[in-house]
This record gives structure tokens, sequence and C-alpha cells, in this order.
């Protein structure tokens, strides 16, 4: 008894007394967040892409107030999908608009990813549309050790746009193309002829794929009235817009992603901040746009151009031909540098096996 009366005490005076820094709570307006049980008591009508959600049925209306309910749980989630929407929807908006496509298919990127580059998923899809590898491969986007396209806002959001364009020529409906876009083309068809059945809302449908379009109309309903659901952000809350210059790059070998970072005068995270596309710590030969801080554009090639004339002299790159009994590990050790290095130099992995005759690159 005694020690719960102290842990009151304690609780008590933490709620009371002034904080580190001198200020109090009465600094700060008191939360006003709305009890669940209104913030459900949803008011028709609703549609997503100008397509109705049927909530006079008692079944649709209680899938939309369970995934309302399960996403206002996670309020400081919600707060981080508003505060990204300002760096992120003006580009997709845009782009739906030049297709003449409905803006509400935006929130797909927000139940898809939380507007996070390097989101994954159990089915290896990724990025901010969350595609799997063959999907963002036939919409054009690169995707290989080095690049990974997925991540890259800008090439993605148009692959997704094309994709869910196409979807919807399929299936001639905004809520059909977006239920593909989760589950596939083939698997709607294929329910499409199963169940004799050409509305969404009358699928049966795997579980995620049935509860895919009421997440994105409740991330809309949250969107759309944000003070509603007791989020009353202020315009210095948002984060701002992606801002950045673009320099083309012409590499004539593999060259330090650190190069990139000095020449424009920055560090090599912001170098990858800007471009999650960019996988490992090198760019390889050929031809590449990169981002890079706004402002240092307009003299990153002269910068660029002596730090990898330098870097070249100091590092001379030999090729070493593999003998019988090589591994990469004594490779590694036989010239001085790390086996992570040698591999990345080579595009290898730490198991990936060498045969005799074949060549490595090594610097020194």
């Amino acid at each position: 008894m005694k020690k719960h009366f102290v842990l009151l005490f304690v609780f008590v005076f933490c709620l009371t007394s002034r904080n580190v820094v001198g200020e109090t709570t009465e600094n700060f307006p008191p939360a006003s967040i709305p009890a669940l049980v209104s913030a459900v008591r949803i008011e028709g009508p609703v549609n997503f892409c100008g397509e109705q959600v049927p909530l006079d049925s008692i079944e649709v209306r209680e899938r939309l107030e369970k995934e309302l309910l399960l996403i206002l749980w996670n309020r400081p989630q919600i707060i981080l999908w508003l505060k990204r929407a300002t760096r992120y929807f003006p580009f997709i908006e845009r782009t739906l608009a030049q297709h003449n496509m409905p803006d509400d298919l935006k929130y797909i990127a927000v139940v898809e990813s939380a507007l996070l580059p390097h989101a994954g998923s159990s089915k290896k899809a990724i990025g901010y549309w969350q595609f799997i590898k063959s999907t963002g491969l036939h919409y054009g986007l690169t995707i290989d050790p080095n690049i990974d396209e997925r991540r890259n806002f800008f090439a993605s959001t148009k692959a997704a746009v094309s994709y869910l364009k196409e979807l919807h020529d399929l299936f001639g409906s905004w809520t059909l193309a977006a239920a593909a876009y989760n589950v596939g083309e083939d698997r709607v068809r294929d329910e499409k002829t199963n169940q004799k059945v050409d509305n969404y809302y009358d699928f049966y449908l795997p579980l995620e794929t049935q509860r895919y379009i009421f997440k994105i109309v409740a991330a809309k309903l949250i969107f759309s009235n944000p003070s509603r659901y007791g989020f009353n952000l202020q315009a210095d809350d948002y984060y701002p817009p992606i801002s950045f210059d673009r320099v083309k790059l012409t590499l004539p070998g593999r060259t330090p992603l650190f190069l990139v970072a000095q020449a424009s005068g920055t560090h090599f995270k912001q170098i990858k901040d800007l471009n999650p596309e960019i996988r490992g710590y090198d760019l390889q030969k050929g031809s590449h746009i990169i981002a890079v801080p706004e402002g240092t554009g307009k003299k990153f090639h002269s910068h660029f151009a002596g730090l990898t004339e330098k870097w070249r002299q100091e590092n001379k790159m030999n090729i070493y031909i593999v003998k019988k009994g090589d591994s990469l590990t004594r490779i590694a050790e036989r010239f001085d540098v790390t086996l992570p290095a040698l591999t990345t130099w080579n595009d290898l992995s730490q198991s990936s096996y060498i045969h005799p005759g074949e060549k490595l690159v090594i610097y020194q």
C-alpha cells in the first residue's frame, strides 16, 4: 500500500510541477480529442473517386467504421500522415490531373506506405506505392542491385498512375481498379467470373483486399476534415515540399557516392535521402541523374570533376584474375581491403562463388 501511495504522489507531482525548461502545461492548449463513438458517426454521402460508398448497407457501414476506428487509434501515425502529405501530395495531384484521373487516388500511397520510401511488405513490395518487382519492371522502373526506382517518389508515382489507369480501363470502375491494385487484376477478373458480381462491396475477396478500399476511404475522411477528428495542425506544422536541383553525371567507372555529397557541399546521408533509389555506396559506370540540395547544382560539376580526378589518382583500379583455391575472404586479406568493399566493387554478395579465370576489380 505504501509503495502505491508513493507512486501516486510522484505521478500527481509530475502533472502539476514545472518541466525542466521552466514552462508549465498552461503554455499549451488542452487537447481536444472527440470521442471515438462520435468520430465514427459518418454522415453521408461518402464516395471514392466519385463512386458512391453504399452506407445504407449496415454491413458496409460497419466495415468502414472498423477501419476508421483502427486508424484513429494510432493518432501519432495520422499526425505524420498529415505532415508528410504537404511534401508529397502536390506532385501526385498534378500527375493525376494531367491524366484526368480522380484526386482520391492519392490516398492509396498513404495506405500503402505511409508516404515512406523504404516501406516494405511480406510479399516483397517496396516503396511509396508498394510495387512488387515484376510489376515495377513492367511499368518501366529500374530495379537491379544498384538502383531500385520503387523508392524514387517521382518515378514510382508515374508508374502507379499508369498502372491504375490501365486497371480502370480494364474494369471500368475506380473502386475495382484500386482493389486490383492491391490483389492483382487476374484475381479480380477470376472472382468476377466465379462469383457473378461486378461490385467491390459485394465481392468475397482476400481479407486484406476486403479491407483495402475502406482503409483508403477512412484516410480520405480524416484528410478531408482533420479538425473533426481532433487534428488541429497549424501551417508551420506541415513538412515543406521536396526541393532540390538535378545534375546529370556520365561516369567512366564505379564512383563513390560520397564524392557527390562533397561536390554539393553536404553529407552522404542527405544524398541518400534525396535519392533513396540508390543502393549501396557507389554509382555504377554510365549516366545518372542525381538530386542534390537546392542551390548547389550550378557549381556542382566543377567541384565534382576535381574531386573525382583526385580520387581516381589516389585509388588506382587493378584487375585481379582469380586462381584455383582463391576465395573472396583470402583475396580481400591479400590486398588489405575489406570483404564488403571487395564484394561491392564487383557486384557480389559475401556468399558468392568465384571461379578460376574470373576477373575482379580491386581499388588500392
